[in-house]
């Protein structure tokens, strides 16, 4: 294996699409709203990036030395339990992920703000380093924040709200009531992901006593949560399509629901954790291809 091979392992390129979500969704919203500037659009998505593979980085680290990766779970095998990367590679994979992210931080909240503010720059750099802080806590540590039934809470915060109004306030500097709309959406997805994974791995997150909410609730609740987060996402673009798109534009992004529909059907014939995996890469890409329909349709003035 290629020195580089490790890392991308550990990295987990195929949950990348889903991170960069909302970030284009609140790209789509400043657009709609006449505000674009390609220097924030990419450092937006890079800083996006740096924090997932820094969560990502953290959650083999976690996961791994806590035993909760290990052979009754389902799924691919994690950089540190299969020994590709040791613990101390691991550890300053991290520290490198955490330096470059606050760089990008950095940089991002000088090309939107630039030095004559205060506030505002100083708000972001907060809420910067809160998402290292979240994608570190989520598994490392005695008070992880993820073994206690609260990772989906922080998935909706960080991946929907902070995501899109975030992205959105960089090149607005303004908010709007109806922004809550999508950002709700693609946190309720979002978390719909994180559902999905803690369903597959239900029986041995049990055994490890990682106290997730499907852990808290059983196994069959948790499917029912899981209609219930994908429909109120359905909903949330509904109303969202209803109320600020015209024409044709307005169906554009509920079309990014019939593979979400069609998932849902085949979640609800599943039986047993085993059965989950597949659809997690499903749900990921038709949250994303939302993030793409959006876009498309904030951007189309026809």
């Amino acid at each position: 294996m290629t020195k580089i091979a490790p890392w991308l392992n550990a990295a987990r390129l195929r949950t990348l699409p889903l991170s960069v979500s909302g970030v284009l969704v609140g790209t789509a919203l400043a657009n709609y709203y006449g505000k674009s500037d390609i220097s924030i659009f990419i450092l937006a998505m890079f800083t996006t990036i740096g924090f997932q593979v820094t969560s990502n980085f953290a959650n083999d680290y976690g996961d791994g030395i806590k035993g909760t990766d290990n052979e009754d779970r389902i799924g691919p095998k994690r950089a540190l339990q299969s020994g590709i990367l040791t613990r101390k590679q691991l550890k300053q994979g991290i520290l490198v992920s955490i330096a470059i992210d606050i760089l990008l931080v950095i940089a991002l909240v000088y090309f939107s703000f630039g030095l004559k503010q205060a506030i505002y720059p100083m708000v972001f750099l907060i809420l910067g380093l809160a998402s290292i802080w979240a994608a570190i806590r989520y598994t490392v540590g005695k008070s992880a924040y993820g073994y206690k039934g609260l990772g989906d809470v922080f998935v909706f915060l960080f991946f929907g709200l902070l995501a899109v109004l975030g992205t959105m306030f960089l090149y607005t500097k303004f908010l709007t009531l109806m922004a809550f709309l999508p950002a709700v959406a693609i946190g309720l997805l979002s978390v719909g992901v994180l559902n999905l994974n803690n369903l597959r791995d239900f029986d041995s997150d049990k055994k490890a006593q990682k106290n997730t909410l499907v852990v808290y609730m059983g196994f069959a609740k948790g499917k029912i949560y899981h209609y219930v987060l994908l429909l109120l996402a359905f909903l949330s673009i509904l109303v969202f399509a209803a109320m600020n798109l015209h024409g044709w534009r307005m169906i554009l992004p509920l079309f990014a629901f019939t593979p979400i529909f069609v998932h849902l059907k085949k979640i609800y014939n599943a039986n047993k954790p085993s059965l989950i995996d597949p659809e997690l890469k499903k749900l990921a890409l038709s949250t994303f291809l939302l993030a793409v329909l959006i876009y498309i349709s904030c951007n189309i003035f026809l």
